[in-house]
């Protein structure tokens, strides 16, 4: 059987994916300082010209990577929190898919932090990296707000504080396991998450409507 020919927006969706992983792995390698795009072009098997048809710069490529993985920790989030359970229950499965991601893309723990490194030199790419940093934020409060609601719960903190303060474990995390990994089991973070809703359901001395 003859495989179907891709249509011009499927080639373009394709290069534009190869290129992001090129980038990943160049930048995670070498750093965003060092990367370059000739070398992400070769690292995909394109030209140049390929980079510049699908990004305006090297900044555009890396953040274009940034907003892929945001998207995915949306969805997964999502899923969780559409899964039922507990707060705790659905904490500890979220911050398990966390650490499963970076279980399958060691790469992007090098890379995340290369990114804020790269952001602390170059003040118009930390407005950007910011930027989509309150956005994901925002919507991550906007679900835990949904789920309070849905469960009955006055938050005792509120829900844009509690998103923040997951970034900050979580990156802690990532940071620790890059430095240490030995130190970080894989329910550390499932158990310190589910440890933190449960507190933060105390405090609130929520209604259980399960």
């Amino acid at each position: 059987m003859a495989q179907r020919r891709l249509t011009r927006k499927e080639r373009q969706a394709h290069t534009r994916a190869r290129l992001m992983r090129s980038g990943a792995t160049v930048a995670a390698r070498r750093g965003l300082e060092r990367a370059s795009l000739d070398e992400v072009a070769e690292e995909a098997g394109f030209t140049k010209g390929a980079v510049y048809a699908n990004f305006r710069s090297k900044e555009d490529l890396f953040l274009s990577i940034l907003d892929a993985r945001f998207a995915e920790r949306l969805e997964e989030l999502d899923r969780v929190l559409a899964s039922g359970g507990t707060p705790e229950e659905q904490a500890r499965r979220a911050a398990s898919g966390f650490m499963q991601a970076i279980e399958a893309e060691p790469e992007w723990e090098r890379l995340f932090f290369e990114f804020a490194l790269y952001a602390s030199r170059n003040e118009a790419f930390r407005q950007e990296l910011v930027k989509r940093y309150r956005g994901l934020r925002g919507r991550i409060a906007e679900l835990l707000a949904r789920r309070a609601a849905e469960l009955g719960i006055e938050p005792a903190i509120p829900p844009e504080q509690v998103a923040a303060m997951t970034f900050a474990m979580a990156n802690g995390i990532a940071l620790e396991r890059l430095l240490e990994p030995e130190a970080v089991p894989d329910d550390l973070a499932p158990t310190m998450m589910a440890t933190f809703f449960r507190g933060l359901r105390a405090q609130a001395g929520s209604r259980d409507l399960r």
